[in-house]
């Protein structure tokens, strides 16, 4: 779940990545946007999404706005667990300030447990293991 911080303006894009132990981009897990004209403004994610071109029709949502909430399910495999992986949360939102590294969380039991605080539009983070 992520919680959004209360805030003036058009709904935030967030992007979700998964960041591998060398501090790249090794996935993305979701896009919280469906406006494919917008994912410039995301900006280090789209670095690497206009070189990867990966179909991220699938992974695709509505964005959020600030106070609002949004729930989303994302996989994460197993055996990324205690190995130096991330999950990186960006934001940005139209004609305002883009967050790189809105929330970071680290790839570990204890990590993946407890709520994260987000630096930008994002308020916190709390994720769930679903069986």
């Amino acid at each position: 779940m992520i919680q959004m911080n209360t805030y003036t303006g058009e709904a935030a894009y967030v992007v979700i990545s998964l960041i591998n132990p060398q501090g790249a981009y090794e996935k993305t897990l979701y896009v919280l946007g469906p406006d494919k004209q917008w994912y410039n403004t995301v900006k280090e994610w789209h670095k690497y999404q206009t070189k990867a071109k990966a179909k991220i029709s699938a992974i695709t949502g509505a964005s959020v706005a600030g106070g609002d909430r949004a729930v989303q399910v994302i996989e994460i495999d197993d055996a990324k667990l205690g190995k130096g992986y991330k999950l990186r949360f960006e934001s940005a939102v139209e004609e305002q300030k883009y967050h790189a590294t809105d929330v970071e969380i680290p790839v570990t039991a204890a990590a993946l447990a407890e709520r994260a605080t987000g630096n930008g539009y994002i308020r916190f983070v709390r994720l769930n293991k679903v069986q």
